[in-house]
C-alpha cells in the first residue's frame, strides 16, 4: 500500500477570525436585533465604550457593520449590521470546511393555530418608509403579518413611494392612507418597528409588551436624489423584512 495522502491544511476562514471573537459576536447579535447607537451597545455588552467602538471598527473595516449618523441628534449615529453580507459569508464558511455544510436560507415560519404576527411600522409622517414597509410585509408574507403603519405626524402619501411601489415591486398603495400611531394606542401588536430616527424618541408604549425594534432608515422624501432615495428606501426594506419573515415566530419563542 501506497503512503497515505496528505492532510489537507485548513485554515480558518478570515468572517471566521473576525466574528468568532466574543465580543464581535455579541455585537453583531445585538445589530441582528435592532439598530442601535453605540451609547446603548456599550450598555448592552456591559464593556468599556472605546472597546466597543474598536471592535465595531474592525467590523466596519469589514464591511458587516455600517453607520448612519442619526437624523434625531446628529451627535449620534445607528450602527447596522447587512445580514446579507453576513448569510453569505457564513454560508461560504461552512462551505469551506464541507459542501454539505453550505447554508440554505430558513422557511418562513407560521403559527400553530394559523393566527397572524401583527407588526406595525412607524416613521414619522407615514408618507413613504412605513407605508412601503407595511405593504411588502403584507405582499412577502404570505398571509402571515398583519401588517400596519402609522407616524407621529402623518402627512399626505409620497408620489414617488406609490410609483417606486407599483413599478419596481409589484405593490398598488391605492387605498392606503396616513394614520396617527395613536390610533393604535389601545392595539396589541407583537412587533412594533420604528424606521424614523425622530419616531423612535417619541414612541408610545404599547399594550402586551411588544417585541421593538429600530431600523435607522433615513427619509427619502428629504433626499436631493429624488426618486432614486425611494428606490434605495424601498430596496433596504424589501431586504429588511425578507429577515423579519424568518424572525417572526410565536411570542414564547422570539429570541
Amino acid at each position: 500500500m501506497g503512503a497515505p495522502p496528505a492532510a489537507r491544511e485548513l485554515t480558518p476562514p478570515g468572517f471566521l477570525q473576525l466574528a468568532g471573537h466574543p465580543l464581535r459576536w455579541r455585537l453583531l447579535g445585538e445589530l441582528a436585533r435592532s439598530d442601535r447607537t453605540v451609547q446603548e451597545l456599550t450598555r448592552l455588552v456591559g464593556q468599556p465604550q472605546n472597546l466597543v467602538s474598536y471592535h465595531l471598527g474592525k467590523l466596519r473595516d469589514a464591511r458587516l457593520v455600517s453607520a448612519r449618523r442619526s437624523s434625531a441628534d446628529g451627535r449620534d449615529a445607528y450602527y447596522t449590521v447587512d445580514l446579507g453580507r453576513v448569510g453569505e459569508l457564513l454560508a461560504t464558511t461552512g462551505a469551506a470546511l464541507h459542501p454539505g455544510l453550505r447554508l440554505a436560507p430558513p422557511p418562513i415560519p407560521g403559527r400553530p393555530n394559523g393566527t397572524k404576527v401583527r407588526v406595525l411600522f412607524l416613521c414619522t409622517g407615514n408618507s413613504s418608509r412605513s407605508q412601503m414597509a407595511e405593504a411588502l410585509a403584507r405582499a412577502r408574507s404570505g398571509g402571515r403579518i398583519e401588517a400596519h403603519s402609522a407616524g407621529s405626524a402623518p402627512k399626505p402619501l409620497h408620489p414617488d413611494a406609490v410609483r417606486v411601489m407599483s413599478e419596481e415591486h409589484g405593490i398598488d398603495l391605492a387605498g392606503h392612507h396616513p394614520k396617527h400611531f395613536g390610533s393604535f394606542a389601545e392595539t396589541r401588536f407583537d412587533w412594533v418597528i420604528s424606521l424614523c430616527d425622530r419616531v423612535r424618541e417619541v414612541c408610545p408604549e404599547f399594550p402586551g409588551q411588544p417585541e421593538t425594534v429600530h431600523w435607522s432608515i433615513p427619509d427619502p422624501a428629504a433626499d436631493e436624489a429624488g426618486y432614486p432615495a425611494f428606490q434605495q428606501t424601498a430596496d433596504e426594506l424589501e431586504t429588511r423584512i425578507g429577515f423579519l419573515l424568518a424572525a417572526v415566530t410565536t411570542p414564547e419563542e422570539k429570541p
